[in-house]
């Protein structure tokens, strides 16, 4: 694209939250507090965290309420802008309102959801399809919502249905999109939407591309979604960890622990999970078993193993939360094998993690590449670098984010 990478968000932020009333008759709906902050301070949280260095928030209802907290953004080391207008404009009308006012390329964001951004890959995802502009899309795969748009093998956006009543449609528009301002030009000074009016011209000319992500999102759309989101946003520390390599000794390559007679901890392993109990860390395993497929274990012996691993990790003052494998063959196209990310999303359905502040503890390049796609702090576990050398480092950081993976 001609176009840089955007440095300035624009949040469209007027509506006036009917879904939450009685709580929006006070207050705008990005202003809902979850663990004594607003919504909103968590995306600009986000937003700082992810190289943008300016917000335009378009308001409309209860806008003092947005403008007196946010100030000029110095809080965040971001500077923020306002665009007010009238609480009836359309999403549309806010933007065409504010052009003069937008970069060449912007990020574009809803104020009522959140999603862990990953702005890089978004820009060059958008730059290598050379498309003219990019949509975020949740992939739905577990019925989390209603469908809005359909995905073509090329990854361009082929279908998008506001109302949702088309056909096959598979894929949910959860906002953050990257756009040029001359989409801005497809508005007619009318009170209009812009998702009905631009996205539907954009498929036409095949010039709109999806990121899709089966990470869930969350959102204050509906007093129904709050609770989830109250969850995740409560930021319970969190890992994940391999399985064969990281706990026990990995068995010769095409064999299987089949039964406990071959498992065998691995030195400091059942230590480690000890300390991430203490510390206050849920742990969540992930494994495949292609054994299973290959006929010579069953899941009842992987089940079989997993509850004397459980019930030895207990005694040691460790804690498993959850446990996940696949049993599909080495050359299945499942989604959950690894290198690909199906069982990190599971677990982060399940329990609500934001999967760019889980580490994964893996020993294999699989999982490194089961991490990337699922957008994990990634450590490689060895002889030399043990899942509780790696905890420590983990604990010792206090963040995962900040953790250099070796």
């Amino acid at each position: 694209m001609s176009v840089p990478r955007p440095t300035q968000a624009v949040i469209l932020a007027g509506g006036l939250g009917t879904r939450l009333r009685p709580l929006t008759d006070t207050r705008p709906k990005p202003m809902i507090e979850f663990h004594g902050r607003p919504f909103l301070d968590y995306l600009l949280e986000l937003l700082q965290c992810q190289g943008i260095r300016r917000v335009l928030l378009l308001l409309g209802y209860l806008p003092e309420a947005i403008t007196e907290y946010c100030g000029d953004g110095s809080r965040w080391n971001l500077e923020i802008d306002y665009s007010i207008s009238a609480v009836e404009d359309d999403t549309g009308r806010r933007l065409w309102r504010a052009k003069e006012r937008i970069d060449d390329s912007f990020l574009l964001m809803y104020c009522d959801n959140y999603w862990p951004l990953r702005l890089d890959r978004m820009w060059r995802a958008l730059t290598e399809s050379q498309a003219q502009a990019l949509l975020t899309v949740y992939d739905n795969a577990d019925d989390y919502t209603r469908n809005n748009v359909r995905v073509d093998p090329s990854g361009a956006i082929a279908a998008y249905d506001k109302d949702r009543r088309e056909p096959n449609l598979q894929g949910v528009d959860i906002g953050f999109g990257i756009f040029p301002r001359q989409v801005l030009d497809l508005l007619p000074d009318e009170n209009v939407s812009f998702e009905r009016v631009v996205y539907p011209e954009l498929v036409r000319r095949r010039a709109l591309q999806a990121y899709v992500t089966g990470h869930r999102y969350y959102s204050v759309s509906s007093l129904e979604r709050l609770s989830t989101t109250e969850q995740f946003l409560a930021r319970e520390p969190a890992v994940i960890v391999d399985r064969d390599g990281v706990l026990n000794r990995r068995p010769p390559k095409a064999e299987y622990v089949r039964s406990w007679h071959d498992w065998h901890w691995l030195p400091g392993a059942q230590e480690a999970l000890r300390v991430l109990a203490e510390a206050g860390y849920r742990v969540m395993l992930v494994s495949n078993q292609a054994g299973v497929a290959r006929g010579v274990m069953t899941e009842d012996d992987v089940a079989r193993i997993h509850e004397r691993m459980t019930e030895e990790i207990v005694a040691a003052g460790g804690r498993l939360d959850g446990i996940y494998y696949c049993p599909h063959g080495w050359d299945s196209l499942c989604a959950c094998r690894k290198p690909r990310p199906g069982m990190l999303h599971q677990a982060q359905h399940e329990f609500h993690l934001d999967l760019s502040r889980t580490v994964f503890f893996g020993d294999d390049e699989r999982d490194g590449q089961a991490a990337d796609a699922a957008g994990c702090p990634w450590v490689h576990v060895s002889e030399w670098h043990t899942l509780l050398d790696g905890v420590k480092r983990l604990l010792a950081n206090h963040s995962p984010i900040e953790l250099s993976v070796p």
